[in-house]
């Protein structure tokens, strides 16, 4: 069974930082170090956007919306992969969730307000 759970999600005011960090267990852990994984978020009412993607290259890509500001990490000894998230605006509050291959997480709230 596979297994991806986020932390890290939280309350932060604008301006703010935090990090998200993303663990794979089961079958997830399994493929790990051959597959491409992502970060997507879904605010109320609007379609789930990526994030930040990291292909089986190492190759990062950012969205436009974030980058400059969210810096895209990978642990392999810990087999975690982290988001951390700077500068952070009230438009960044959603759920996020990670994504390892095909298997994805439950999500973790972000909320960015006074």
């Amino acid at each position: 069974q596979a297994q991806v759970v986020e932390s890290g999600g939280g309350l932060v005011q604008p301006g703010g930082s935090m990090r998200l960090s993303c663990a794979a267990s089961g079958r997830a852990s399994t493929i790990f170090d051959q597959s491409s994984m992502a970060w997507y978020r879904q605010a109320p009412g609007q379609l789930r956007e990526q994030v930040a993607t990291r292909n089986i290259h190492g190759t990062i890509t950012y969205a436009n919306f974030v980058k400059g500001r969210f810096i895209f990490s990978k642990d392999e000894k810990k087999r975690t992969f982290s988001l951390q998230m700077n500068n952070l605006k009230p438009e960044d509050s959603a759920v996020y969730y990670c994504v390892i291959g095909s298997f994805w997480g439950s999500g973790t709230q972000v909320t960015v307000s006074s």
